[in-house]
C-alpha cells in the first residue's frame, strides 16, 4: 500500500492513457490529413482511418493520389505500433494483477481513511512481526511502516495494512492516520530514527502514546528525557526475563498468561476511569464492592499525578482519572468496565 506496488500501478496507467491518447491522435492526423489535403468529405475521411487502422481490408474510399497512398502506408505502420503498444501494456497489466492490486489499494486507502484509534507500528523487523502478530490476536487495528519492499510485501501478505516510506517523513505519517492514532510503537534499527519518528509524530499529534526500543543505554536516556511514554531496551528486557524464569519461573509463567489471556482463567487490563460518567469516583473500594459485583480484582491504582498505589486496600478511594490495573477474566473484566463506566485502554 504506498509502495512500489503503488507506483507501478500509477505507472501502467499513465502509459496506458499515453498509448490510447497516442492513438486518438493518429485518427485525428488521418482524418485531417483525408478531409484536409486529399479533399475528401469529413465522414469519408474518417472512415478511411478508421478502416485503415484496423486493417480490415476494405477498398479505398476515394481515390488517393501517389502521396495520399504514401501517408497511408505510414498512418498503418504508426497505427499498429501504437495498437501494439495499447495491447502489450494491458496484457501486462492483467498478467500482472496491477487491475487487482490497484482495487485493493483502493479498498485499503478508503479503511485507513475511516481507522481511528489504532497503532501505528515503526518498522517490520523480527520485533516488528511479532509486535503485529500480538496486535493482530488482540484484535487491535494498526498500519505497518516500512521502507523495504520486501517486508512491506510480507506485511501485506499477512494480511496487515502497511505503508512503504520513511518512519521519520511526516508525510507517511499523515498518510498512517497519526493524527487519528492512539498509540506509535518504533522498533527501526537506528536510535536516532526511533527518536526522530517519535519527535514527528508528537508534533503531529501531542496526545500519541510513544513505545520505542532502544539499542544502547545512552538511547534509553535520551528517549526518557523527550517525551518517550514507554522506552524497552531489549537487551535489557531479555536479561531480566531470564533471570526471572530461572529463580522465579512460576511467577514468570503467571504473568505471561495473564498479560496474553491465553488461558481464560486470568487476564490483566487496564480501565481508565471517565471522570463524567464513573459513578464511584470519590467513593473507597470498599464502599463500592466492584469485586463482588463483577469478580474481577483491582490489583493497582494509577493516580493522574503519577503516583502509582498497589495493592490499594479498601479505604483507597476512586479518583477522577483513576487507571485501574485489573485482572479477570474477560467477562468480569466487561462487567467491571460496564459497571464503572469507565473507556477501557489497554
Amino acid at each position: 500500500m504506498y509502495s512500489i506496488l503503488e507506483k507501478k500501478y500509477q505507472q501502467i496507467q499513465r502509459e496506458l492513457f499515453l498509448g490510447i491518447g497516442a492513438f486518438g491522435g493518429v485518427i485525428v492526423s488521418g482524418t485531417l490529413w483525408y478531409w484536409l489535403v486529399e479533399r475528401w468529405p469529413l465522414t469519408d475521411a474518417l472512415y478511411m482511418t478508421v478502416i485503415t487502422l484496423s486493417t480490415v481490408g476494405f477498398m479505398e474510399v476515394n481515390p488517393l493520389s501517389d502521396r495520399g497512398r504514401l501517408f497511408t502506408i505510414v498512418l498503418i505502420i504508426v497505427g499498429v505500433i501504437w495498437l501494439g503498444y495499447i495491447a502489450n501494456r494491458f496484457t501486462e497489466a492483467v498478467i500482472q494483477g496491477y487491475f487487482r492490486d490497484g482495487v485493493r489499494l483502493q479498498q485499503q486507502r478508503r479503511l485507513l481513511d475511516e481507522l481511528s484509534g489504532h497503532f501505528i507500528l515503526c518498522g517490520f523487523g523480527r520485533t516488528g512481526q511479532q509486535i503485529a502478530q500480538e496486535l493482530s490476536t488482540e484484535a487491535i487495528p494498526f498500519v505497518v511502516i516500512d521502507q523495504e519492499a520486501e517486508l512491506i510485501e510480507a506485511a501485506q501478505n499477512a494480511g496487515y495494512m502497511s505503508i512503504q516510506g520513511g518512519a521519520t517523513n511526516d508525510q507517511t505519517l499523515l498518510q498512517a492516520g497519526i493524527q487519528r492514532a492512539t498509540g506509535l510503537i518504533t522498533t527501526l534499527a537506528s536510535d536516532a530514527d526511533n527518536l526522530y519518528t517519535v519527535l514527528s509524530a508528537k508534533n503531529l499529534n501531542a496526545q500519541i502514546r510513544a513505545i520505542v526500543r532502544a539499542n544502547s543505554e545512552d538511547a534509553l536516556q535520551k528517549m526518557q528525557q523527550v517525551g518517550v511514554d514507554a522506552v524497552v531496551a531489549p537487551y535489557m528486557t531479555v536479561g531480566k526475563r531470564m533471570v526471572a524464569a530461572a529463580l522465579r519461573p512460576q511467577v514468570v509463567n503467571f504473568m505471561d498468561v495473564a498479560l496474553t489471556g491465553s488461558e481464560p482463567a486470568f487476564y490483566i487490563e487496564e480501565l481508565l476511569i471517565d471522570t463524567d460518567s464513573c459513578p464511584y469516583i470519590g467513593q473507597s473500594l470498599g464502599v463500592a464492592d466492584v469485586r463482588s459485583q463483577t469478580g474481577a480484582s483491582i490489583l493497582a491504582i494509577r493516580r493522574a499525578n503519577g503516583e502509582l498505589i498497589g495493592s490499594p486496600s479498601a479505604q483507597t478511594k476512586f479518583c477522577s482519572q483513576d487507571l485501574l490495573i485489573c485482572m479477570g477474566t474477560t467477562q468480569q473484566l466487561q462487567a467491571l468496565n460496564q459497571a464503572l463506566s469507565t473507556a477501557g485502554f489497554s
